[in-house]
């Protein structure tokens, strides 16, 4: 088996800013893995906040024996973007050897649509209420938060589009002050969830808060090892595969935090149709599923998801799976 790397790069249809900053592109790696004609591919976004470069990540891969199994992976690398592309185009491979589909092989039923968020980027209120406006027929929309003056903005946003479900993501931009002042206006203007209020390592003080709006582990929830530090923090869980390592810790993740209580969230970082194919399996039957890295791009792969009145259709052949 051979193993190939590279990056790749996907225009943004606008500038896309969270709290930390913002982008015009999205930059990827893309692995494939081919055995015996076939080739499986996979995607992956190496993030900086959990200290990942385009960099970092290609030497992980490329420092892989080339007869890696798919369970001698997860222990030879660890959660994150690296074993993601190479966890995800394992699967494709292990589909396209046996002439069936991923999800038959993970003993899954096939996918069918789910309806996927639509994100609003941070920007001032103004802006962000036409952003709403422009986007208030799709069922559900995120807005990006994380500052000291986000009333205004929710307020802009929930105006601009009043028959739209919402979520909010602060990204850990907020304190526990901050956050408990916000609370009862989250519930005044109907949303739906809030993810990450706090920073992952400040996040002790949501216990005994009061939370009115479920409260998603983002930042904090990265793989199963992560669950025992959520207890009595947060409602739900936000799996992401490139935090998981790949699709298959981020199944079993699903299962156990669905087994202990929590409801789940299916996100993503911002990536093609490749990066999101495995992830539409994980999110059927979710709470809220955030999968529209493609729709936030100029450009994508061949062969990409279908986006529709449904939702996020599971992936074609062609592209994945």
């Amino acid at each position: 088996m051979t193993i190939t790397v590279q990056k790749d790069v996907f225009k943004l249809a606008q500038v896309f800013t969270i709290s930390r900053g913002s982008r015009t592109e999205a930059q990827v790696l893309t692995v494939r893995v081919e055995r015996d004609g076939h080739v499986g591919w996979g995607e992956c976004v190496p993030y900086a906040r959990y200290d990942e470069t385009l960099d970092s990540v290609t030497a992980e891969i490329k420092a892989l024996p080339a007869d890696v199994t798919r369970a001698a992976l997860q222990d030879l690398l660890p959660a994150g973007a690296a074993r993601n592309a190479v966890d995800c185009a394992l699967w494709d491979l292990e589909a396209k050897q046996a002439g069936k589909r991923v999800w038959e092989l993970a003993g899954l039923p096939a996918p069918t649509p789910e309806i996927t968020a639509y994100t609003l980027s941070l920007a001032e209120p103004g802006e962000m209420r036409e952003q709403a406006v422009k986007n208030a027929h799709r069922p559900l929309l995120k807005i990006k938060l994380g500052t000291p003056d986000d009333m205004a903005r929710l307020e802009a946003v929930r105006a601009g589009a009043p028959e739209a479900r919402i979520i909010v993501d602060a990204n850990e931009g907020w304190s526990a002050d901050i956050y408990a002042d916000l609370a009862p206006h989250l519930v005044r203007l109907g949303v739906d969830l809030v993810e990450q209020p706090l920073p992952a390592g400040e996040d002790d003080a949501l216990i005994g808060m009061e939370r009115p709006v479920p409260v998603c582990a983002d930042e904090s929830c990265h793989d199963r090892t992560s669950l025992p530090k959520l207890k009595g923090k947060y409602d739900v869980v936000n799996i992401k595969l490139d935090k998981t390592g790949g699709l298959t810790e981020a199944l079993k993740l699903r299962e156990t935090a669905l087994a202990e209580g929590y409801k789940v969230m299916v996100g993503c970082m911002v990536g093609s149709s490749l990066a999101m194919a495995p992830a539409t399996l994980v999110a059927q039957g979710a709470m809220v599923t955030d999968l529209d890295g493609p729709l936030l791009l100029a450009e994508d792969r061949d062969c990409a998801l279908r986006f529709d009145e449904a939702g996020v259709h599971g992936p074609d052949a062609a592209l994945w799976g």
